[in-house]
């Protein structure tokens, strides 16, 4: 009597129904792909990464060893230490006004242009008339660059042809907007959070949007009024939101230069780091060590407010 043959063990325990292991089915998809497959893989992935190495993270690491020497560009790099730190905090003047209107520019744009945008986005997502419209214009400043709104700010409060003196009758005697160090620096805020409130508007109107309506009707039903409904159950469902606004108007507020150098070069009232970080790395004195330790003190302070800020956010759902 012939013997039944017996199936191998891999084939036994398939037609058992016995499953592959991960690892024998992560090998098996592998294989699937061809060498071209891998190349395309690749060079999707490979080269974002180099671009991002390349224009991110190198720059900013050299930015750091070179905040510890002195090299004008040319001549030999030689080490300082804190040298460049300490005159900086001690022996520069442009750099605590910088600081303070850099703080300024945040704070301005944190508790005013902020809730303004969210307060626009409200009001449009209750699908008034018009709608479109408003949401066009209130957008349409946020396609013009820095550079451009700074631009504007010249035609509007120049002080011998600017809109803004006309409107006020101030012709003959006209306010120097621009030029005066204890105003200009809000004239131009004005422009900048015009500028901004349509981008914190559309951010909050997308996230309105996406609020189910059955949480309004459940709190309408327990009896809460509009701003009840808004601050309880409509706010706290913004929390991804917020985090995406808080980014945008750190950097925002941090990486200002485009308006104040089209302005006057950033001076005289309207001095930011990222200014002096230009003046010291590109201008006459070629001292890219200087300049790259204002630039590492820019990077800490933008890094601190969101760090914070996102600290508190996961110890609140940590809580939760």
């Amino acid at each position: 009597m012939t013997p039944t043959p017996t199936a191998p063990p891999v084939e036994a325990g398939r037609a058992a129904g016995v499953p592959r292991s991960p690892a024998r089915r992560r090998r098996r998809r592998i294989g699937r792909f061809t060498p071209r497959d891998i190349a395309v893989i690749g060079l999707l992935l490979g080269l974002p990464l180099l671009l991002d190495l390349g224009l991110i993270w190198g720059p900013a690491l050299a930015s750091i060893g070179l905040s510890f020497t002195s090299w004008d560009g040319l001549g030999e790099i030689r080490p300082v230490g804190l040298d460049n730190y300490v005159n900086i905090v001690s022996n520069y003047p442009p750099f605590w006004p910088a600081v303070w209107h850099n703080l300024l520019w945040l704070a301005f744009l944190g508790l005013v242009a902020t809730p303004f945008g969210l307060f626009l986005a409200v009001l449009l997502d209750r699908e008034m008339r018009f709608t479109r419209f408003y949401q066009t214009a209130f957008y349409l400043p946020v396609v013009l660059s820095l550079a451009v709104v700074g631009f504007l700010a010249q035609l509007i409060f120049s002080r011998d042809y600017g809109v803004a003196n006309a409107i006020l009758g101030r012709t003959d005697n006209p306010v120097d907007w621009l030029g005066d160090p204890s105003i200009n620096l809000w004239s131009v805020l004005l422009l900048v959070g015009w500028r901004h409130v349509g981008y914190v508007m559309l951010l909050y109107l997308a996230g309105l949007k996406a609020v189910d309506p059955v949480l309004k009707e459940a709190a309408a039903i327990d009896g809460a009024n509009e701003a009840q409904t808004f601050f309880r159950v409509v706010f706290p469902t913004l929390r991804p939101v917020n985090v995406i606004v808080l980014v945008i108007t750190v950097i925002e507020a941090l990486r200002a230069f485009d308006v104040v150098y089209a302005i006057n070069r950033g001076r005289n009232g309207l001095e930011l780091l990222s200014v002096l970080v230009t003046d010291n790395i590109v201008g006459e004195a070629s001292r890219i060590g200087y300049g790259s330790a204002i630039a590492v003190i820019l990077l800490l302070i933008s890094t601190g407010f969101i760090a914070v800020y996102l600290v508190q956010v996961f110890r609140r759902e940590d809580e939760a």
